[in-house]
């Protein structure tokens, strides 16, 4: 069946939109239904504003976007800080309000998420270590690599003039379950030599002569393999160039410091004998009696 679709009516334009008809029923005296025909210039006028192109909503309110670059040189976050006290203090009209967003809301969100990974991602670092070094104060000593690694990555920050952005946090993250690789070494090393029956002092000398080579090395491989961002020109290595001088500054300073501090945080907080938990599985191998072999070098050296 064909259908056609007839439209008579004029194209409503500007020109002619007072002259557009409509019916309008209504009831005379003797209750009989009457209908009136108007135009609709009878009860409008037409006139002519500038209105905003598009109508932004949030919340069912209507807002308006003002948006600024900002400069070479300048970070937008400390620009932002400084925006903020200004706008407080500026009245606006009754039912309208200011809000900064863009990129200065968008770190914030960023940080508070940060936040929330480096907690969690410290619970289960100190967790894992708990579970290896089967105590509970070990571990502690481990973490006091952490703030040293932190202050080595804002130093490196610092000293070649790169913002803090969220790249950089994520290098933080990852530094976090990095640096307390050289803590486990040494603190696991002189459990052990302490448990085959050296005293607590003599353990940590032991310990820092034989396991500076291993944390050295292990610490310049990762801080070679920064350096293909930090001195690369290409756009993958300026966007990764935060991060990277966060791991490579922070495990840098922590690795030279942890030689120093750990040891002091030790013979200060664990000076009871470490015990191994019977863990109910036999036939283990044996352990290599390291502390008969550093008394015995130390026998031949004297």
């Amino acid at each position: 069946m064909d259908i056609v679709v007839v439209d008579d009516m004029d194209p409503i334009t500007r020109e002619n939109i007072l002259d557009y008809e409509f019916n309008v029923q209504k009831t005379d005296d003797d209750y009989d239904t009457v209908t009136e025909t108007h135009k609709l210039g009878e009860f409008a006028t037409v006139e002519l504003k500038d209105s905003p192109a598009v109508i932004n909503r949030k919340n069912q309110s209507r807002y308006m976007t003002v948006t600024a670059d900002v400069g070479d040189g300048y970070n937008t976050t400390l620009l932002t800080r400084q925006l903020s006290p200004i706008l407080d203090k500026y009245e606006v009209p009754q039912g309208y309000s200011v809000e900064l967003g863009g990129e200065y809301d968008t770190v914030l969100t960023m940080l508070r998420q940060m936040a929330l990974v480096l907690l969690l991602g410290l619970l289960l670092v100190y967790m894992v270590m708990v579970a290896q070094f089967q105590s509970l104060l070990s571990p502690f000593i481990v973490l006091f690599t952490i703030p040293l690694a932190f202050t080595g990555g804002f130093l490196a920050l610092w000293f070649t003039g790169e913002n803090l952005s969220v790249i950089s946090i994520m290098g933080i993250i990852v530094l976090m379950g990095t640096v307390v690789n050289n803590g486990i070494v040494f603190v696991d090393y002189v459990n052990q030599l302490r448990k085959q029956g050296l005293d607590r002092q003599t353990a940590l000398v032991a310990t820092g002569k034989t396991r500076m080579r291993p944390i050295l090395m292990t610490a310049l491989t990762t801080i070679l393999a920064e350096s293909a961002l930090i001195f690369g020109d290409d756009m993958g290595a300026q966007l990764g160039r935060g991060m990277a001088l966060v791991i490579a500054g922070g495990l840098a300073y922590a690795t030279l410091m942890t030689l120093f501090i750990v040891p002091v945080m030790y013979d200060i907080m664990f000076k009871k004998q470490p015990v191994d938990v019977d863990t109910g599985i036999d036939n283990l191998d044996d352990i290599p009696d390291d502390a008969a072999e550093y008394l015995a070098e130390q026998s031949a050296i004297d």
